[in-house]
């Protein structure tokens, strides 16, 4: 009897032993890799597409997060959010003296899922993203990605030099002429504008009220209160919000939900910019591209 219960003493400290060592070797990967973790971000680029792909259905270049959030038993676990989308990510790494080699599965259940295949050296991030099923138009995305972690500031403004123009919502008037005895018809293309307004007015940090509204334009109000749900992260699945909050540094998208992050104020401005929209008007003009 005491030897049976001396080797399960035995067996119960080697046992423990053998966790702690693999406890302390996932430590030390964990630690080795710590500088990894976090947000890639940059712009995601179609390189390869089916040549009868729409182009006013797919955007050309989306601003991409990529989030590698832990490196664990040779497996990487991470997310991707781009474009109203948000997906989570597993895949393998190898490590090359120093430069790291990461392929990321999207989970395969949707139609647009993939892998991303990257190396990262020092601060960049350089890859593709393929596509898994080729009946999706686009096939092949690529990405330059820079590390930078995400803090909500209420202060964060548009610049004022930005051109904000809606691309996306046009309305197309033709006109007909009788030229040489035929009749020609002619288009013409107009587009929504924003004024320098949406640069000026933060409704993540003063109250508003109806004076401060009730003659802004339709577009105007939509940027403004979308404004706010860019300073969370928010991801926009809508193209005609994405060109306006894409290509500025601040803005990285982080989630597809923003409702508890919200502050009081916000929320108040939020019902009160939804009420005006709702009747706002907007003038369409012209504009080069």
């Amino acid at each position: 009897m005491k030897n049976t219960l001396l080797f399960l003493f035995l067996l119960t400290i080697i046992s423990c032993k053998k966790e702690k060592s693999e406890l302390a070797k996932n430590n030390i990967i964990r630690d080795q890799y710590q500088n990894l973790y976090g947000n890639w971000v940059g712009n995601f680029i179609v390189s390869e597409n089916d040549s009868l792909v729409d182009e006013t259905e797919y955007v050309l270049s989306n601003k991409l997060n990529l989030i590698i959030k832990k490196i664990e038993n040779n497996k990487v676990y991470g997310q991707s959010i781009v474009a109203g989308n948000s997906r989570p990510l597993v895949g393998n790494f190898i490590d090359n003296n120093g430069e790291i080699r990461i392929t990321l599965n999207e989970p395969g259940d949707k139609k647009d899922d993939g892998r991303f295949v990257f190396t990262i050296r020092g601060r960049s991030l350089e890859g593709k993203w393929f596509v898994a099923n080729k009946k999706f138009p686009i096939w092949e995305r690529e990405y330059t990605l820079t590390k930078q972690p995400f803090k909500y500031n209420p202060k964060l403004m548009l610049p004022e030099e930005g051109e904000y123009v809606d691309w996306y919502s046009n309305r197309v008037d033709s006109t007909k002429e009788v030229v040489d005895g035929v009749e020609q018809t002619y288009y013409d293309a107009t587009y929504r504008s924003a004024s320098d307004i949406i640069t000026k007015l933060n409704a993540s940090t003063t109250l508003l009220n109806e004076s401060d509204l009730k003659n802004l334009k339709k577009l105007e109000l939509e940027i403004i209160r979308n404004t706010i749900f860019a300073r969370h992260g928010y991801t926009f699945k809508k193209k005609s919000f994405r060109q306006f909050f894409d290509p500025i540094d601040w803005y990285i998208p982080i989630t597809d939900n923003v409702s508890n992050k919200l502050t009081l104020l916000e929320q108040k401005n939020i019902l009160l910019l939804n009420r005006f929209q709702k009747y706002a008007e907007d003038n369409y003009d012209s504009f080069g591209r």
